[in-house]
């Protein structure tokens, strides 16, 4: 009753205000521009409410002292002359101000204390009669007093509120007499005492008592600067839902007024509204009232408002605003409702927009009676857009802000959905919306005859697809989607279903699944039967120029569905042709699905779509029809009118044949069950296809190919480990880097170009061609890469001429640069013409001419060149280079071999040991073991050649002197050096990439001259510290003598704690092996490793009483062995035990002369002693030695 009583109240207020006079939008405009023109021209009642106003401008001192201002002035005062009301008005202005507000202060402070009550008043004393009488028997101060005492208790009542809403009854403000002379005072009151009456809070006070709108419109035009600063109040104070209560409704009302008097700001009050997500039903209503000045005939102003909240960004706004009108709908229809006016103003709309046959009648309240006719008129074109966009808002009305369409909006959206636009781009674009507005409000859908009326028309979107992707001119037509849709009712994916419509509508609906099962059982029985879907997918073109940029559902959609569902191979209908004419229709940037379409495409080739019928796969792309993408790329196909196809084809065939064969090779097993083998594209296809140019190529669009260069590098170092080594990534930046390109932008356009014939003569006249054959290497090195590919063959075919004396070693270093530039875009092809041209001249005489596939299988064919490359370090540089890509892709090609042959292999030999007794099935691990033995050993094997070509030949030893350790000819800036340092580089990335080489190749062993030069020129070499242990406890004596000549090496480089401890374990070795090795196998042990012994001590003084101890020992055994021979070696032995306890006394104090007095023998004494003898000798020496290095070090 009380909420019936309040809606009753504001319906006779809202009545009352609407017989008052309101300020015109003509009238307040003239007072913001001060316009004395216009103001002139208002009539008597429009002027009397700015008279406030108007008189304090005509009797205040103004700050504008300019001319004009005054002829305005005078035309003001003149306008005032014959108004009678203005005598009161400056009667008003007359009074004291001053004191007149430190009384309303005194008064405030009173209520405050007074805690609010309405006792004693100091600004009205006892009244004798009511207010009304008072107020017209009062002089102007009085009146004053009355209306600002009144003001200030509704004001007061506004604070203590705490925000509820209550109208206060004062006979002041419902009088309709003394309206004018109380809204003068008001307005006085406002403009003199500001400070005690803010404007806003003044407003506030108004919205409480009837005709409070009437009032605070006058206000507002006396002070039209104040517009925004009230209304901004207005709605900051306001309610979020402001049709919920009467206080909403009077604030909405009265904000609707103003922007009525302010029109030219009605669009920002509303964007104040949505920002502060208050008072929703306002900022329809201002909507509503809106009249541009250019109306737009697409979209009308409430349809853009209504769909910008709810499918805008700002998930706040759209639940204020869904909370409207979910609450709008609660309350009965009632005509004074926003949201009925909003629904009512769409529906008027989409009836003005149906074709004429389908519409009969503008609505009315009641319900509509349609004719439903059978013949049918298009939707004119001029109307599609906005059909759209109220489709759009219809939908997001109903899914997200939960609309219950009643049945008169149901049925016309009905019509207007099944219309049939023009063939247009807008016309598919608005056929699409309503199919996935049929699907997502099925419901629409509630009578036998418009499910009638919905089969026809999807009956007419298959029937007219073709039709409207050919008019409209667009590739993303409805047809796609019709398909698309099909597909999944068939597959069972409600969900993508789902996904697909909210996708197309742009916007999240909850949509349930079972909801579907009606559209599910017209599309699958009535209007697409899977082969029907399958047979016509087939037959739909291919996208043109398919990019990322062609938006909307395509061709290529609905084929990835049905690869998806296997329904191609379930019908048997071949796929290959459509998908291989797709791929070569494409182009950057590259269209999300193509990946996903290739993967699923290679997936149904190889994996059967049942195990009952396992041949029923897809065809692959043959061989042929690959190439030709790719030659067409060399400029092979341009003869014939075949035009080139674009770099997006060739990297998607590339990423094609690369997943096939990574996929083919991770299904072997399954195939071998299965009994089938699909066939694997040829070595001689992929060697003609320039995987490492086009890559490079990718890397360069990285952006437009959204993943595929990351997935096209994923397969690469997965089987072609050899085109994706660090060391070519780092060259590549030194050659499409900066500088380079800098260099190449200087090089002008009509320098000399030389052919490859001249590049060839020049190679052929060497050494007499040097400075020509510089000149063109030096013009090539500011080429491209690309650039250089038709140099390959005569850089490559005249290295052997290189290696002849007098080459001038700039030549060789040129030509090194510009090989390692065109290994960035053609490897491969440039390997194996390099590794033929760099045959020994007898193999070049019998023509062999090794493959690709020769030098995978046995990649240490790189190494049996001509022996002069081993001297040649530009050259020898680019031998290392290939050996290390081809160690890499044996072990790739044999992976790929084990994988492809091990399966089929043990499925045979099962099937054929069935019923044999006695013969084992060769277990899968001997396989796995074999293979990485024959990787080991080849590689093992290059070490050991790369370690043998670092010592020095008989000639550079002759050249030496025959000094084994004397400088080469040149001191260290020799070939021999140079050599040395780029295979020390090499063995040290081998030993990083895989431990287990350096270990296999140090228990196998090589020369103790090289030594020296592995310790110090591989950084990684101290890995051996790890198995050193290992290789001292093998039987054999040579590898415990090299285990310990190693550690020696070691200790001193690596003068490490670990180091320490093996050297400690290494000599309780050696003390062990004295006792139980026999005289000869003792002599040959120690003698090559006593040295070693000095080396330990050096490193690591603290050893040295083990190391001293020894000696000693080494020496009594000795003794022992001779005791019986004439031969005095008793003396020997104390020299040794002296040299153990006093080992300073045997230097001099001088500095290093010995003191002791050892028997002169001559060299032939000591060569043919006895062999227990010479390792007596050995011992001293090695304690001289070590008693010199430790006091040289002092």
């Amino acid at each position: 009753r009380i909420i019936v009583f309040k809606l009753d109240i504001f319906t006779r207020d809202m009545a009352n205000s609407a017989g008052l006079q309101f300020v015109s939008s003509y009238a307040f405009e003239a007072m913001q521009k001060v316009d004395v023109a216009r103001l002139a021209a208002l009539s008597d009642p429009e002027l009397r409410l700015l008279l406030p106003c108007l008189v304090r401008m005509a009797l205040c001192a103004p700050a504008d002292q300019s001319q004009s201002w005054a002829q305005d002035k005078k035309l003001i005062l003149r306008l005032l002359s014959g108004v009678e009301a203005v005598n009161s008005i400056v009667a008003l202005l007359s009074v004291d101000f001053h004191a007149l507000e430190q009384d309303a202060r005194k008064e405030q402070q009173l209520r405050h204390k007074a805690g609010g009550s309405n006792g004693e008043s100091i600004l009205v004393s006892q009244l004798q009669h009511g207010l009304t009488l008072e107020f017209e028997h009062s002089d102007p101060l009085r009146r004053l007093r009355l209306t600002l005492s009144e003001l200030l208790a509704i004001m007061n009542k506004v604070v203590d509120s705490n925000g509820e809403f209550f109208l206060k009854s004062s006979e002041l403000f419902e009088s309709p007499v003394y309206l004018d002379e109380v809204a003068d005072v008001l307005c006085i009151l406002q403009a003199e005492l500001p400070s005690l009456l803010p404007i806003v809070d003044v407003a506030e006070a108004l919205l409480h008592v009837r005709n409070g709108d009437w009032f605070l419109c006058l206000l507002v035009a006396n002070v039209p600067d104040s517009f925004n600063e009230v209304c901004r109040g207005l709605i900051k104070n306001g309610e979020r839902q402001d049709e919920e209560s009467v206080g909403g409704r009077r604030r909405t009302e009265a904000l609707r007024q103003l922007c009525q008097m302010n029109p030219s700001q009605a669009l920002n009050i509303r964007a104040m509204v949505v920002e502060e997500c208050h008072l929703p039903g306002l900022g329809v209503a201002l909507t509503l009232d809106y009249r541009p000045d250019t109306a737009d005939e697409a979209v009308s102003p409430l349809v853009s408002y209504v769909s910008g909240l709810l499918l805008g960004t700002n998930s706040k706004v759209r639940t204020w605003f869904s909370m409207f009108i979910r609450n709008g709908q609660q309350r009965k229809r009632e005509s004074s409702s926003v949201l009925w006016q909003m629904r009512r103003q769409l529906l008027l709309e989409l009836v003005a927009i149906l074709p004429r046959s389908r519409s009969t009648h503008v609505p009315n309240d009641g319900n509509m009676e349609e004719e439903v006719s059978s013949g049918y008129s298009g939707l004119r074109e001029e109307h599609v857009v906005k059909a759209s966009a109220l489709l759009r808002l219809y939908c997001a009305l109903m899914g997200i802000a939960g609309l219950r369409p009643t049945d008169e909006e149901a049925e016309q959206l009905l019509q207007l959905m099944t219309s049939r636009p023009p063939a247009t781009p807008a016309g598919v674009r608005f056929v699409s919306l309503s199919f996935c507005k049929l699907l997502a409000f099925p419901t629409l859908v509630s009578t036998p005859e418009q499910e009638q009326l919905m089969v026809m028309w999807l009956s007419w979107m298959i029937k007219e697809e073709e039709y409207f992707e050919s008019a409209a001119g667009v590739s993303a037509s409805f047809g796609e989607m019709l398909l698309l849709v099909a597909m999944y009712f068939h597959s069972n994916q409600l969900s993508s279903i789902i996904e697909l419509v909210c996708s197309t509508l742009g916007m999240k609906i909850a949509i349930k699944p079972s909801s579907l099962s009606k559209m599910k059982t017209i599309f699958t029985q009535e209007i697409f039967t899977e082969q029907v879907v399958t047979a016509h997918a087939v037959r739909v073109a291919v996208t043109n120029n398919l990019s990322a940029n062609i938006t909307g559902f395509l061709p290529i959609h609905c084929i990835y569905q049905l690869l998806r569902s296997r329904s191609f191979t379930k019908h048997k209908v071949s796929i290959k042709d459509w998908i291989y004419r797709q791929l070569c229709e494409t182009n950057t940037p590259i269209h999300t699905q193509l990946i996903p379409l290739i993967d699923v495409y290679i997936n149904s080739i190889l994996t059967p779509a049942s195990k009952a019928n396992p041949e029923a796969t897809n065809q692959p792309i043959t061989e042929q029809e690959i190439l030709n993408v790719f030659q067409s790329s060399q400029g092979e196909g341009s003869r014939g009118g075949r035009q080139r196809y674009s770099i997006t084809t060739q990297l998607l065939i590339l990423y094609y044949i690369l997943s096939y064969e990574e996929n083919l090779l991770a299904s072997t097993k399954q195939l071998a069950l299965m009994q089938r083998k699909p066939k694997s594209y040829s070595a001689a296809l992929m060697d003609q296809i320039p995987i490492k140019y086009l890559v490079t190529q990718a890397q360069g669009l990285q952006q437009e190919l959204g993943g595929l260069h990351s997935a096209l590098l994923r397969l690469l170092a997965t089987n072609y480990p050899h085109l994706c080594l660090v060391e070519d990534w780092v060259c590549e930046e030194e050659v499409t880097g900066t500088l380079p390109l800098l260099r190449r932008m200087m090089l002008p356009s009509n320098t000399c170009r030389y052919t490859q014939s001249q590049l060839h003569q020049a190679f052929l006249k060497l050494p007499s061609s040097s400075p020509r054959l510089m000149r063109i290497l030096e013009h090539l090195t500011l080429l491209s890469p690309g650039d250089l590919i038709p140099y390959a063959e005569a850089l490559t075919a005249s290295m052997a001429l290189l290696l002849e004396p007098a080459v001038p070693r700039r030549i060789l270093q040129t030509l090194n640069k510009l090989w390692m530039g065109l290994n960035t875009v053609m490897p491969r092809r440039l390997w194996v013409m390099t590794v033929n041209a760099l045959q020994p001249s007898a193999k070049l005489l019998r023509q062999q001419q090794y493959t690709q596939n020769d030098l995978m299988v046995d990649p240490l064919i790189v190494l049996r060149c001509d022996q002069r490359v081993y001297r040649c370090p530009p050259l020898m540089d680019i031998v290392l280079h290939m050996l290390n890509g081809y160690l890499l892709a044996s072990k790739a090609y044999l992976h790929c071999h084990l994988k492809e042959t091990a399966d089929f292999d043990r499925q045979s030999q099962t099937v054929s040991n069935l019923g044999v007794p006695g013969q084992p099935d060769t277990p899968e691990v001997t396989r796995e073991e074999l293979k990485n033995a024959l990787l080991s050993a080849q590689d093992s094997a290059a070490v050991q050649i790369l370690l043998e070509v670092c010592l020095p030949t008989s000639e550079e030893q002759q050249a030496r002197g025959g000094v084994e350790d004397a400088e080469p000819e040149g001191g260290l800036l020799s070939d021999l050096r140079e050599v040395q340092c780029l295979i020390c580089c090499l063995l040290h990335q081998m030993f990083i990439a895989d431990p287990n080489i350096a270990k296999l190749v140090h228990f196998q062993g090589y020369p103790q001259a090289l030594l020296p030069l592995t310790v110090a020129g591989i950084p990684s070499i101290h890995i051996c510290l790890d198995f050193i242990p290992e290789l001292l406890a093998q039987p054999q004596l040579e590898k415990q003598i090299f285990a310990i000549q190693l550690l020696s090496y070691l200790c001193t480089q690596y003068a490490l704690p670990k180091s320490l401890s093996v050297a400690r374990l290494a000599i309780s070795v050696m003390g062990t092996l004295l006792t139980v090795l026999t005289r000869a196998k003792r002599f040959s042990f120690f003698m090559p490793i006593l040295p070693c012994l000095v080396a330990f001590c050096q490193a690591f003084p603290p050893l040295y009483d083990e190391v001293a101890g020894l000696l000693v020992q080494v020496g009594q055994v000795c003794a022992s062995d001779v005791a019986t021979k004439a031969r005095d070696v008793d003396p020997l032995i104390a020299r040794l035990q002296y040299l153990k306890e006093k080992p300073q006394g045997a230097v001099a104090p001088g500095g290093g002369s010995s003191k002791l007095t050892l028997p002169q023998r001559t060299a032939e004494e000591h060569g043919g002693a006895d062999p227990d003898v010479q390792l007596c000798y050995c011992v001293e020496a090695t304690f001289m030695d070590i008693i010199s290095a430790t006091l040289h070090g002092l």
